[in-house]
This record gives C-alpha cells, structure tokens and sequence, in this order.
C-alpha cells in the first residue's frame, strides 16, 4: 500500500468527479431486514441524483467532523485519508472518488447520498469450512465484529478500476487478503475468485461512522495459511454449517456479546447456505449472477 505523507488537520481533500453518459438500468431486487439484534440497521436507499457531479472541495477541520478524533488508531486514521473509494451508482457506474473518511462518515452518506464500491470475500477450505475473521478494535466500522474472511473496498487506482471479468475487485481482494491475513499473492490467484453476485445495503455503525456500499460477493475455494494482521484482524478461524449456526443463534440471543456484521448477516440470512451446498459440489457457476444488483433493505 502506498503512503502519500498526508497530513489529516491542515489538508484539502479533493474529490474529482465526473458525469456519465446514462445507461440501461440493471435489476434490483429487495430482500427482508436483517434482525436488529446484530449490528444491522439497514436503511432503504434514495435514488442518486442523475446528471453531472462537480469537484468538491471538503476542508478538514470543517467538513469532515474533525479529523483529530482521540479516539481513533493511529494506522486506522491514516488508512481514512490515504485510500481513495470508488464512488458509484445504484446500478454501480463509476462517478468519481472520495477519501475512505469521506465515504463512511453517516452525515455525509445521508446528505449526499455517497455510495462506494466494495468486496466480501468468502474462504472456503478443501474440507468446505468458511474462514471468518472477528474484525479489529481499533476499527473505525463495526470493531470486533465478526464477518466473513474478508470485507474492503477497491481503490481509486487503475489496477483496481478495471471492469473485464471484474479484475479490478479480483485484484483488491487479493491485495487485502495480503493486508489483513497474511496470505500471499501466489495462495489466492485473481483467477480462481467467482464473483457471485452484488447487494447493495446501508448500515449506520455508531451514530457517526457507516456504510453505504454496493458489495461484489467473491468466493474462493483453497487451502491457504493465515497470519492476521492485528491492526486489522483480532481473530480468525474456520467454521463448518453447523459452527455457524451455532454463533448465529448466540448473535440472535445476544450472548457473549458476540455480534456480526451487518453486510455478513446480510449474505448469511439471504444466500450463503444455499451457495454452501454448490461450493461442495463445485456447482457454482450455477448460481452467479452479476446482472442483478440486490438492494437489501
């Protein structure tokens, strides 16, 4: 990951955008809500504004909220300022950029509608088990939840914006399983991601951070070593059906302040187990649907 030296208090952050030529409307399906007793509040969303979307110009010390939270960890708040998100529309066109900060503060998502693209990753292992990761505590969203092996955002970057066969979410998945888990490049080939499909959901984490994300589904079927990243992952390990269950119905009842993300509780309630049964008999391509975008609300 590259470090750019910025300073979070005195700069401006600029985030170009530009208009798109309008294009056919992909389908969007709604499924039901998430109960509210795991960390998912899902909102429905408004329809972006169409037309043009000029440069903005947001000054640190006013409009983000200030940039000098207390609070925050040190490698999380660089993260917030140096990665650049790629901002969409609700049928995942490309209208610009915004600083990771940007994209996941609640008052600016509500004010202007800010949507950016983003990956789950779903590890399974030779003997069909899901590796989860319990995020971080110094995490900005959702700290020490647990979610699926891995949850992040694509960069505003030319690697990560290329849109054949969806190589540019290919390549960021393989990036953060590097960042997060410690598992090298050669592990996870680009090429053995199936990208099954895409939500599209908002979910407010703590009054004043969120996410507001249209998120490409990716499963990946390999054996692979994991050394997680404490900046990152507080714990990681692998699950079968049953184990699941088990930690659904705990997250359910609100024991052991066990708790999911919003986005996992999501895919779990929606798709996961059926999409289980085709990882074990290697089935998948039955299932993949890239055409839809399914708006969970």
């Amino acid at each position: 990951m590259s470090t750019i030296g910025l300073n979070p208090i005195f700069s401006i952050v600029f985030s170009t955008t530009k208009s798109l030529a309008s294009s056919a409307a992909t389908p969007i399906h709604r499924f039901a809500t998430v109960p509210s007793s795991s960390y998912s509040s899902v909102s429905c969303l408004r329809r972006r504004r169409s037309g043009g979307f000029g440069r903005i110009y947001s000054t640190a010390a006013t409009e983000m909220g200030g940039v000098t939270d207390s609070t925050m960890d040190a490698v999380q708040r660089r993260l917030m300022f140096e990665d650049e998100c790629i901002l969409v529309d609700e049928n995942d066109k490309v209208v610009g950029h915004d600083s990771k900060y940007n994209c996941h503060l609640m008052e600016k998502i509500e004010a202007e509608n800010l949507l950016h693209r983003a990956f789950s990753v779903f590890l399974f292992n030779s003997k069909y088990e899901l590796l989860l990761q319990q995020r971080s505590a110094t995490k900005v969203t959702f700290p020490s939840v647990w979610t699926n092996t891995c949850c992040s955002h694509p960069l505003y970057r030319d690697s990560e914006l290329i849109e054949e066969n969806y190589l540019g979410v290919r390549n960021a998945a393989q990036r953060k399983l590097l960042d997060e888990l410690g598992i090298p490049a050669e592990d996870v080939p680009v090429d053995q991601f199936t990208p099954l499909g895409r939500i599209l959901y908002k979910a407010p984490s703590d009054g004043k951070w969120g996410e507001h994300e249209l998120d490409y589904l990716l499963f990946i079927v390999r054996d692979v070593k994991f050394n997680p990243n404490p900046d990152e992952v507080a714990d990681a390990k692998y699950v079968n059906r049953e184990q699941l269950k088990e930690i659904l119905r705990k997250a359910d009842a609100g024991e052991d302040g066990l708790k999911l993300s919003p986005w996992f509780r999501l895919v779990v309630d929606n798709f996961l187990f059926k999409w289980w049964d085709h990882v074990e008999r290697g089935t998948l391509s039955e299932v993949v649907d890239m055409k839809t975008i399914h708006k969970l609300t």
